[in-house]
């Protein structure tokens, strides 16, 4: 089934991965920001992020993430609250009840730099050209190099941070950053993954 339901949804999504990776999250997170939709009241406790934020794509039915554990127990927290929260905003505004998600997330440690830029691809790039309006992925395949300039204009992935070299307070830009090639570099590399198909055998499905 479908995680998010419209634009709003997925604003929200994003919003919440800044304000849920907070050891403190106020009751009332949504209501503030109106003019910055990362806004943290001086009234709260200085913010303590459970991980590191290195990328993530948003896609219909689930949602990709690459982590960076700075807390013990970090990651299991951080999911959990994305995923209640993203369930119970779901229900309240549907009528719906349960959990949207099937079962807990599915987490693959990255091990070496390699695995490192395989697995940012196939999360930004490979599941972003899936959306892609003129034949998904397939299409994508063909026209390169405007499927690409497509990916970096949708809003719910990080690669437009990456491209456009963008700060963002959702993610740990400079770690991913400096272990990444430069974005040309990035986007070659992508090519010839997205191309051949070598995420395949990657071990990061």
């Amino acid at each position: 089934m479908k995680i998010t339901s419209d634009e709003s949804d997925r604003k929200r999504f994003v919003r919440s991965l800044f304000y849920m990776n907070d050891e403190y999250v106020d009751a009332n997170w949504l209501k503030v920001g109106q003019s910055d939709p990362f806004f943290r009241s001086i009234s709260w406790p200085k913010r303590e992020p459970l991980v590191r934020i290195l990328c993530y794509t948003l896609m219909p039915n689930h949602l990709h993430l690459l982590l960076r554990e700075i807390k013990d127990g970090g990651i299991s927290r951080f999911m959990q609250k994305i995923g209640q929260s993203m369930t119970n905003a779901f229900n309240e505004k549907y009528g719906e009840k349960g959990s949207i998600f099937q079962g807990s997330y599915k987490g693959r440690t990255v091990h070496d730099d390699k695995q490192l830029q395989y697995t940012a691809a196939y999360i930004m790039v490979k599941n972003t050209f899936e959306l892609y309006p003129e034949g998904g992925l397939g299409g994508a395949v063909d026209d390169f190099e405007h499927a690409w300039k497509w990916a970096v204009e949708y809003p719910f992935s990080s690669l437009r941070e990456y491209a456009c070299a963008d700060a963002s307070p959702v993610l740990e830009n400079n770690l991913l950053w400096e272990m990444l090639p430069t974005i040309g570099h990035f986007k070659d590399f992508s090519r010839d993954v997205i191309i051949s198909g070598k995420w395949l055998d990657s071990d990061i499905e």
